[in-house]
């Protein structure tokens, strides 16, 4: 953009003369408008020198009287003149790095462009907003000296995400060179992702491809949905394609082996629930706790597992550096192999 409409950067009075009263991390800049251009809106200005930031954010700080001209409050719609004075107010900014956590790491295998973890439950895989910790990246940021960096200094090295309550491998890279081949990887789709599942009655075939696009929840981001008779028009699906093979069958449940062809946001989930089939104790798409009296008609009646048994068992890839076949696996959660152990000892067919 063109600065001829104002003072030279050189010129402009940054930093205002009341910093010192402000509060920790925030601080005035002020910019004098050396000629009025018609039509130039005060939100598309400032927009114009803070590039950085989001037009709706710097509406944002115009109507809470952070940004004034002349000293006064004004519109986002308002056409400063020449001379006016332009004074914004900035929040202190948010953290622009990952924050190192001591979180132990279940490592499944490691060198020195790859590290890849048999991830637990109850943890997330990266910072949904930048003050966020506790989380699979800040843990990896402590362990791993150099990760790839990405496009989101909050994601240092993640190449894919599991939900908070699903296990099992997930691959980081240490380096920029071995995250773009392996991202290419991904994106060819030559990378072999194989999930375990327990999933509510007998399927019926013994495997088959679901094709069935999904799209985020037009009220939630927490939960996604397929097309029906009436979408919403806010609606925005995208293609779902996953594969599945019954591994074995049990009165009542049956355990499966399933592919994703694409990466969808609870997409395994998803899929499996439409076919009338969701994943033991998915709450969220119809499935249910159960406990040990629920599969033997015996014993505790705590719930063994009230989320999803889902389980990350697989990844086949080719190493991005030395350029061989490379499987990770992790193995079941004491969990889900609880329930499994329950199965084949009082409801095999």
């Amino acid at each position: 953009m063109s600065n001829a409409d104002e003072i030279p950067d050189n010129e402009a009075l940054a930093g205002g003369a009341h910093n010192d009263d402000l509060a920790p991390g925030m601080q005035v800049n002020q910019h004098r408008i050396a000629k009025r251009l018609v039509g130039r809106r005060l939100d598309k200005y400032l927009q114009g020198r803070y590039p950085r930031i989001s037009r709706t954010i710097l509406q944002r700080y115009i109507k809470q009287g952070l940004v004034t001209v002349n000293g006064l409050p004004t519109k986002p719609s308002h056409e400063p003149a020449a001379g006016d004075l332009v004074e914004i107010t900035l929040p202190p900014p948010p953290p622009s790095e990952l924050v190192p956590q001591d979180i132990p790491l279940d490592i499944i295998y490691e060198d020195q462009w790859l590290l890849a973890i048999n991830k637990l439950e109850g943890i997330v895989c990266h910072p949904a907003w930048p003050t966020q910790t506790n989380t699979i990246a800040n843990a990896v940021a402590f362990h791993a000296k150099k990760l790839s960096r990405g496009s989101d200094p909050f994601r240092p090295g993640i190449m894919h995400r599991l939900d908070k309550n699903t296990t099992g491998v997930m691959l980081i890279a240490k380096t920029d060179e071995a995250h773009w081949r392996v991202a290419l990887q991904f994106e060819r789709r030559t990378v072999r992702k194989e999930y375990f599942a327990i999933c509510e009655g007998q399927i019926a075939l013994d495997g088959d491809i679901i094709n069935k696009p999904l799209a985020p929840h037009p009220s939630t981001t927490q939960r996604m949905i397929l097309p029906s008779a009436s979408p919403p028009r806010q609606a925005m699906f995208k293609e779902a394609i996953t594969e599945y093979h019954v591994v074995k069958r049990y009165r009542g449940y049956t355990t499966v082996e399933l592919y994703p062809k694409t990466g969808r946001t609870h997409q395994l989930r998803v899929h499996m629930s439409s076919i009338g089939h969701p994943m033991v104790g998915d709450k969220l798409y119809g499935g249910r706790p159960v406990s040990e009296m629920d599969l033997t008609g015996s014993g505790s009646t705590e719930p063994i597992i009230e989320f999803q048994a889902l389980h990350a068992r697989r990844l086949r890839l080719t190493h991005p550096i030395a350029e061989k076949p490379l499987e990770l696996e992790a193995p079941l959660p004491a969990r889900m192999q609880r329930i499994v152990d329950l199965l084949e000892g009082h409801r095999t067919l």
